[in-house]
């Protein structure tokens, strides 16, 4: 057990930043002022939007909006395998998740992390990092990536894709 996940080795903590980082690669208590709305990837020269809303709405419903589709199509995603993603639960106790995140291997990782995933002005991206998890673990004591993305606390999530697929390799 790896600090209070339940049943995470540490295989399966890497596993599930992989899913994150996978995610943006597709297209990513202290509760947030505000949820995010769009996450924007970023790839070379190319900028795209992808709205969390759609992503909200496929991860719970599995309706897969045109835009979406047009996406997973360019992306040869299948998006059953990103509804997975999105849904997959991880257990974690809110209070050892707090501990783990504030500390300096949670921060290095949230560095690490927010390298990729940052605020549109990519200041203060570890805490509004850490916020969206910690809120999303708050209510069950799991987290989905999907609650993540909704808990971020800015309104775009953005996502360094030429920083992702190196990661990636």
């Amino acid at each position: 057990m790896l600090l209070g996940f339940h049943g995470m080795t540490p295989l399966t903590f890497r596993t599930w930043l992989t899913g994150l980082l996978l995610i943006g690669g597709v297209s990513v208590g202290i509760a947030p002022a505000q949820a995010a709305e769009d996450i924007i990837l970023k790839y070379s020269i190319l900028r795209e939007s992808i709205s969390v809303q759609e992503l909200g709405e496929l991860s719970r419903t599995g309706k897969v909006s045109p835009s979406l589709k047009s996406y997973l199509k360019l992306a040869k995603k299948d998006p059953e395998e990103l509804r997975h993603w999105l849904n997959r639960p991880f257990p974690v106790e809110q209070t050892t998740l707090s501990n783990v995140l504030n500390s300096f291997f949670g921060g290095y990782i949230l560095n690490q992390v927010g390298e990729v995933i940052h605020t549109p002005s990519k200041h203060a991206s570890k805490e509004a990092l850490r916020g969206a998890i910690i809120t999303s673990a708050a209510e069950d004591n799991t987290v989905q990536l999907i609650e993540v993305l909704e808990n971020y606390p800015t309104k775009e999530v953005h996502l360094e894709g030429d920083r992702l697929m190196e990661l990636y390799q």
